[in-house]
């Protein structure tokens, strides 16, 4: 059996190198390393494969959630509700603007943030509300966006983790994540569904003057050479990147049913399992459904029931396997963010689920024999302990 890793990207590349390798050259030859034709060839082939107006590549998914936030003029002091339970750089970014966040309780199925618990949170103060489509699951999108409009807020979509979903709209009609609210990020991080080999990002919107805003913003709010209109950072996708990216884009949604496929075989050599309860499509799936295309299984995540989760992590790592706990604290009990404001009643399905989830290795490159020594170590586990 081949190693189990949490990624595989040294397989993946493997099979596209002959991709891969001549695009970096060509690179290394020309010199073009910032803002070169391999940028301008991503942003377009991204457009296209999103159906979005504009894509604007930047250096990492943090900045491009933060230069979302610049581009739409957000004040100091005013509100954007969040996620409790999602990764740091999603609240992160709302503090470095001065902004003030607002954490609120998740889904207990879905793990996305609760529409009636962004409701309660909403004052005259909010200006903007952040779903992550998390483990690559769309959030509940029709609804936030209805409440977006009912309350004039904007929705800033953080698709790091969900690149490659649709989303099916109440009238049947699919969109993909992150082209639905006013603005989105993601990120290119090597271990994404669409990741680079360095750091990568880019920003996704329908609205051109946002979207001319954005671009002034990643490059020192420059639309002329050293004439600066507008307050700006140094953020912007290299040329390496980009053909690293341009190359993998193709093969994304074979990446992705790959995902789902192993997604697959672990739910069914887990299903009925008393004590394990295993990830599904939208709230009223059940299971995976064949036609799935609203998770992308960045990761998979299993919800503990009366399970020692700790000593399960320490087990696997002894049996050299890999997993992780996304996440071990909820944002509002880190000591960045802790605020007076909250009350923890509000936060029951968060506090609950960060001492109960595991992830187990997700990639496009399991195998079945992998899939099944992993799964009966989790099994044999539980039924013994």
């Amino acid at each position: 059996m081949k190693k189990i890793q949490m990624v595989d990207l040294v397989s993946q590349y493997t099979k596209i190198k002959d991709v891969v390798d001549p695009s970096i050259q060509e690179i290394l030859e020309s010199a073009a390393f910032i803002n070169g034709p391999k940028v301008h060839q991503l942003q377009k082939n991204l457009e296209d494969y999103l159906n979005v107006k504009h894509v604007i590549p930047c250096a990492n998914g943090t900045d491009a959630l933060q230069i979302a936030m610049m581009g739409l003029g957000l004040k100091p002091g005013e509100e954007v509700i969040t996620a409790d339970f999602t990764f740091a750089a999603t609240v992160e970014v709302i503090a470095l603007l001065q902004l003030t966040p607002v954490l609120v309780d998740v889904d207990p199925v879905t793990f996305n943030i609760d529409v009636a618990a962004i409701e309660k949170a909403i004052t005259p103060k909010t200006k903007a509300i952040v779903p992550v489509h998390l483990f690559g699951l769309a959030a509940n999108m029709d609804e936030i966006m209805a409440l977006a409009e009912k309350h004039n807020l904007y929705v800033i979509e953080d698709n790091a983790q969900g690149i490659g979903a649709s989303y099916t709209h109440g009238d049947g009609s699919k969109t993909k994540t992150g082209v639905i609210g006013h603005v989105a990020s993601t990120s290119f991080f090597p271990s994404k569904n669409l990741g680079c080999y360095g750091d990568g990002g880019a920003i996704f919107t329908n609205d051109d003057d946002l979207a001319h805003t954005i671009r002034g913003i990643v490059n020192h709010g420059m639309y002329k050479r050293y004439h600066h209109d507008v307050v700006g950072v140094n953020s912007r996708l290299d040329s390496i990147q980009a053909a690293v990216l341009d190359a993998k884009l193709p093969h994304l949604d074979d990446y992705n049913n790959a995902r789902r496929n192993a997604a697959r075989k672990y739910t069914e050599a887990f299903k009925n399992h008393p004590k394990i309860v295993t990830p599904s499509g939208r709230t009223s799936c059940e299971g995976i459904c064949d036609t799935c295309d609203c998770h992308v299984f960045h990761q998979y995540t299993l919800n503990l029931i009366d399970v020692d989760r700790d000593a399960l992590v320490a087990h696997l790592q002894e049996k050299n396997i890999p997993c992780g706990v996304y996440y071990p604290i909820p944002l509002h009990k880190q000591k960045a963010y802790e605020d007076v404001r909250y009350n923890e009643a509000d936060f029951e399905v968060t506090n609950a689920l960060v001492k109960s989830v595991i992830s187990l290795p997700m990639h496009t490159e399991l195998d079945d024999e992998q899939i099944a020594h992993i799964t009966s170590t989790v099994i044999n586990f539980i039924d013994n302990n």
